[in-house]
Formats: C-alpha cells, structure tokens, sequence
C-alpha cells in the first residue's frame, strides 16, 4: 500500500503494458514517422524492448491479450482494421523466452483467459516460462476480453459476466491444485551415481473435482522457482473485486477520475480482507499514459499531436470490442441507457451515475474515451509537473504504482526513462535497484513462493 512514511511516499512499482499489435492505447500511432510498433511481428523489436527496460530497471513487462476483436453483430468494425486499433494481435506466449533469454532481472506478466483451454494445459506452459525465466512470470488472470467474438471464434457460446468469475475460481483452483500438489519441494535428486532423477514418494497424482472443471493427474514439470506464477488481474466490478480479494497478488486498474480510483483501491483490499488476508496484500497498479518534454510547451504539443491520430471512430471501435456497446449509434445527447454487459463491465461502470452526480452524455463519453483511451489517466507537462501529478494521483487514491502506457513506441518510452524516472528517482519515488530473483520477491520483498495468508498454500503437499 502506498503511504507516507516520515514525510516520503514509497518507492512505486512501475511496468510497462504492451500489446502484440500496433499502435499506443489513444489513436493510431503506427503512421507517426518515429514509431515502431508496426513490427510487433519482429523479434528483435521485442528484445530490444525487454533490454532497454531491463536497463531501466523497471519492474516488470506485462503483456495484454485477447483472443477477440472488435465487431458489432458479428460484422468487423471498418475503422478497427483500417486504424490497425484491435486487428491484428498477436500471442505473446512465444516471445517470452526470447525477451527472457536477454534480460536477467526484468519479470513478465502474460494474460491468459480461463474460458479457452483446459487449466492443466495452462498450468504446464506457465510453469515452464517459470523455469526459463528463472521465476520471473505473472499470469495476468482474464475471464474474456472482447468476449463475444472471442467466444464465437472458439465456436462457444458467450458465458455471463458474473458465471466467468465463478468458473474462473474453479479454473484458478484446478491451477494452483497442479503446481501446488503434485511435488514437494525436495522431490527432485539429480543423483547420477544412484541412477535416482526423482524420489517417487515426494511425487503423486492430484485430484479436483469443481462444478466446471476436474483434473486427475500429474503436473508434468517440476517445482518451478515461484512454484505457482505471480497471480495478477484486471476488473473492478463487483464480482472481479471479489474474485480479485481471493486470488490477486496484483490488480491492475483503470485510471480517470482519482475519487473513482480510489473507491476501486479500497474495494479491492476491502475483498482481500474479507478473503482473510491483509489489506496491502495485493498491489494496486494503475493504467497511465506519461506525455513529456523538457517545457511545458513541447509536452503539450506532444499531447496534441497524439490527438490528432485518435478519431472518433477508432475510439468507438475500441469501446464496442470492450463492451458490446456502439456509442456511434445512439443518441449523442443522452447518458448511456445500457446499465450491464455480459462482456467486460469496467468501461461501461465507468461512465454510469455514482454517487448522485449526473451521468455523462454519449458525446462526452466518447470524447473522453477518444483522448484518455481504454485506461483512463494521462499525465503531460515537464518532468517536475508529471512527478508532481504522480504524487497527488498516488496520495488521493492509494495505489501503489502504474502501468506506463504506449504512445509512441518506443519515444514515449524513452521520455519516461530519460525524463521522468530520474525526478522520480530524486523524489524516493522510484527504486535504484531492487532485491530478490522471482517477480514475486521483487513485487513484495519476501520469499519466491506464495505466502500463508493466500488461500493457495492449501493445495500446497
């Protein structure tokens, strides 16, 4: 939790989010002259990536993904695939090994859905990517993102908002069952001279029977060096909250308004309380986009430039893949009436009446999603404005870091680093260095594994 100690706020946690696709998280930025995210499909352009974060010492890559796209009844959005803004997408499982294999210390966050696969399939990749990694993998937990087209590209039906949540428990369960419980710790003997790889007592067959899944069988891996990856989500609806309370060591929010933020922050340790756990045992990591320059002036010109390649259509795109909601085709001068969605619920929430202010029209809602994106929060100015804007946005909400959003890739980037991790370094804000091998010693400071309080050592053998 982020809290002033003597006068000084905590070192943040800071992770860069990426997709496997072009363009930033506002507008089309892949027709810049400068930018390179067009070549998502190259592997050098990911290493280099990994490294120049790696250099920084940032915490951690996360990867978002999505088996979905945006479309409206059943029909691909034109300015979707003229805009390069959700078509196309790559996986990001496969460039993992590649980005760890030239990094040491940077970890990796990688979205999977529990609506896809069988979890031991899941089970088995994460734990591997924990070994090559040296236990430096998260798995960003997801119900379904664009679940609608995801679901029907898969030939399933699209499953209820809050029956995904339910499901993604068991599949959690069927997970941590795996990695948990099929070896101890010290199964593994490695001794030549007795002709022993392993010692059959400390290795056995794991049973889970849920009401959406079952596993019989063997995890197939060793004990990796987390054993079960960094356990991370996005969502703050009520049913994510709840899900978030019993399963996250990180949740990664939306920004925007940080009186909102702040109720999504308290929610989320108010469930992990209720979960038995301690309220700062899940890190709260908000979406964020820096725009800086060395003037104010210049940062600004940056932010209308960005601007400039973000349009209505491409935003609208966007937010119907989100939410199953086409802004474009209701009346600009009325809030929204839609009040659920069986796909993702976060944006829709974000622009309903709370708290008896007046919900924002259409018009202003799709303007607001044009210019502060999918996220929420964009912080410009000059290094020393930003920093100041971080600390406010950090004092009123109480998350504990961000996610740095895209723009330009990687320019945007390169600011943050050149401009704005140095202020922040000056201001106690940002660490020099950290300590501890896996992501889950850098994000906590304690041990590899996960700790007492979380319901997972349960299936521990």
């Amino acid at each position: 939790m982020s809290v002033w100690v003597d006068g000084c706020m905590n070192p943040l946690i800071l992770g860069i989010f990426q997709y496997i696709g072009p363009n930033g998280t506002i507008g089309s930025a892949w027709q810049h002259p400068s930018d390179t995210s067009a070549e998502f499909l190259s592997i050098r352009h990911w290493t280099e990536l990994a490294q120049k974060f790696e250099a920084a010492n940032l915490d951690f890559l996360f990867l978002a993904d999505s088996y979905g796209y945006p479309a409206l009844a059943g029909e691909l959005i034109e300015a979707s695939v003229r805009e390069g803004r959700g078509i196309p997408h790559g996986d990001p499982m496969p460039i993992i090994t590649a980005m760890a294999a030239v990094t040491r210390d940077l970890g990796f966050i990688l979205t999977t859905s529990t609506t896809v696969e069988p979890p031991a399939a899941n089970a088995r990749r994460f734990a591997t990517l924990d070994h090559f990694t040296d236990g430096r993998i998260g798995w960003n937990i997801v119900t379904g993102s664009s679940g609608a087209t995801a679901a029907a590209l898969m030939g399933k039906d699209l499953i209820s908002h809050d029956v995904r949540y339910d499901m993604a428990d068991e599949y959690v369960d069927v997970n941590l069952t795996l990695w948990e419980g099929s070896w101890k710790d010290d199964a593994l003997v490695l001794d030549k001279a007795a002709g022993l790889y392993a010692d059959p007592d400390k290795v056995r067959l794991v049973h889970y029977e849920g009401q959406y899944f079952r596993t019989d069988g063997l995890l197939n891996v060793p004990p990796s060096p987390q054993r079960t990856p960094l356990l991370v989500q996005a969502g703050a609806s009520g049913r994510g909250r709840q899900f978030a309370g019993r399963n996250a060591e990180a949740v990664f929010l939306a920004g925007g308004d940080p009186v909102v933020v702040a109720k999504n922050v308290a929610g989320i340790r108010e469930s992990a309380v209720a979960q038995g756990r301690d309220a700062d045992s899940i890190k709260l990591l908000v979406g964020a986009l820096f725009i800086t320059a060395p003037t104010h002036a210049e940062a600004v010109a940056k932010y209308d430039e960005m601007l400039s390649m973000s349009t209505r259509e491409g935003a609208a795109a966007i937010y119907a893949g989100n939410t199953g909601v086409d802004l474009l085709a209701l009346d600009p001068d009325k809030p929204l009436a839609q009040t659920s969605t069986e796909m993702g619920q976060s944006n829709l929430e974000r622009y309903l009446a709370k708290d008896g202010t007046p919900a924002p029209l259409v018009r202003d809602i799709l303007e607001n999603f044009r210019t502060t994106g999918i996220n929420g929060s964009v912080f410009v100015g000059t290094p020393h404005e930003v920093v100041d804007q971080i600390e406010a946005f950090v004092g009123a909400t109480g998350a504990d870091g961000f996610l740095i959003q895209p723009h330009l890739t990687p320019a945007t980037y390169d600011d943050f680093i050149d401009l704005i991790l140095p202020v922040l370094r000056e201001r106690g804000l940002a660490p020099v260095e950290h300590s501890g091998q896996t992501l889950r010693e850098r994000m906590f400071g304690a041990g590899p594994h996960l700790p007492e309080s979380h319901h997972g050592r349960a299936f521990r053998w």
